[in-house]
């Protein structure tokens, strides 16, 4: 298969990188101080609203530019090679906006799409709980009608940036003797609602980017409720169907592997290893080869979405890969760097600023986050194999 962009859409990547070498320093997480790294995420924000591109992917009818597969793909390999901050519009751009695209009434529409577009609000995704997780469909969380409301007892938890939001994509089961995939209903929930209560959880990178979020009688407004009721997972589906290509992990672990050859080129290695030593040759070799397996399987993805097809297992095949490669990327990384390779980013002594130390850290849970390993092999088999669940 060929996999050769047009010319108007490697034209568009030369747009893109050019607007980020202009707006975003290379190495901008060194240069701006860790108390502003939030305010210049947001700032930045500000930047791609201005230009049209928190929500490229969306219909012009909703704010976006009606951007082609193609050149989403182009879009989202760019911004992840050079490490942009999308956080703070990331759920509310690929996974709210979409889904309340697809669901949602015109007055929700009108209240919440132009916000997202104009990167003026947050949103966070209080889909996991404590015993929910990759079972996401056994979720507790409890939304009974009460007149014009429902009222919302439970926990969520893995909640990232729940401490910042301003709104959350909630699931809740609405009707506890109905099958479980049967019985759950989505809800767009104001954050400042009373009876919510957000816990820092510190992840082993001593980062606070996840939380626990707890409800006591939360009334949430019957009108925030997304599409019908008890028809939720199979909302949650579509939203989670938006995080699949996985095309932004491969574009990372690219730039990633680029700073570690560029190091070893300059750099005396420990060990008194150098750039021809036949072991790092080898791990530099393999890493290559499977950055771009990693890119082809993403690809793959697009190409099926672009002839109206919906890739099912393909998507977990990329997922798979590429959060698996990212973390073997990282061992080898850290193999080459030797013990130095190991201290963290605001040690004197860390090699490339503990980024290889960072990425083992972050992908140890990527691997686990969007659908664990396990799951999505049982996917693939179940999907692609037409191997019995049993």
């Amino acid at each position: 298969m060929d996999f050769r962009l047009s010319p108007e859409e490697e034209a568009f990547r030369q747009e893109v990188r050019s607007w980020l070498e202009q707006h975003l320093p290379r190495d901008w997480e060194d240069q701006v101080p860790e108390g502003e790294a939030w305010d210049f995420t947001r700032q930045f924000a500000r930047k791609l609203a201005e230009k049209g591109w928190v929500v490229p992917h969306w219909p012009r009818e909703y704010g976006g530019l009606g951007l082609s597969l193609w050149q989403q793909l182009v879009f989202r390999e760019e911004m992840a090679y050079h490490r942009a901050p999308l956080g703070y519009i990331a759920i509310g751009a690929d996974w709210a906006g979409p889904t309340i695209i697809v669901y949602g009434t015109e007055e929700q529409k009108r209240e919440h799409l132009p916000r997202i577009a104009r990167a003026e609000v947050m949103w966070c995704q209080g889909f996991s709980e404590p015993n929910a997780g990759s079972d996401l469909a056994n979720l507790q969380t409890r939304a009974v009608r009460d007149g014009d409301e429902y009222v919302v007892n439970g926990q969520k938890i893995w909640t990232s940036g729940a401490h910042r939001a301003d709104w959350m994509i909630l699931l809740a089961r609405t009707d506890p003797d109905a099958p479980k995939h049967k019985g759950i209903s989505y809800f767009l929930v104001d954050m400042k609602t009373p009876g919510i209560t957000v816990q820092p959880l510190i992840d082993m990178m001593d980062n606070h980017g996840f939380n626990q979020v707890f409800f006591e009688n939360v009334r949430v407004p019957a009108r925030n409720l997304l599409g019908e009721e008890n028809r939720g997972w199979y909302m949650a589906t579509t939203t989670l169907n938006f995080e699949r290509s996985s095309i932004g992990g491969a574009a990372a672990s690219r730039r990633l592997l680029e700073d570690l050859v560029e190091y070893v080129r300059e750099a005396s290695l420990p060990e008194g290893r150098r750039a021809d030593d036949p072991r790092v040759r080898y791990h530099l070799g393999e890493a290559a080869v499977e950055l771009e397996i990693g890119r082809l399987l993403s690809y793959r993805v697009v190409s099926l979405q672009a002839r109206g097809q919906v890739p099912s297992y393909e998507s977990s095949v990329a997922k798979l890969y590429n959060t698996e490669m990212g973390l073997r990327l990282a061992r080898r990384g850290l193999a080459i760097l030797g013990l130095y390779g190991q201290l963290r980013p605001k040690s004197r002594w860390a090699r490339l600023r503990g980024r290889f130390e960072r990425q083992y850290l972050w992908m140890t849970g990527m691997v686990v986050g969007g659908g664990t390993s396990e799951i999505q092999r049982n996917l693939i088999a179940i999907r692609g194999l037409g191997l019995p669940r049993d």
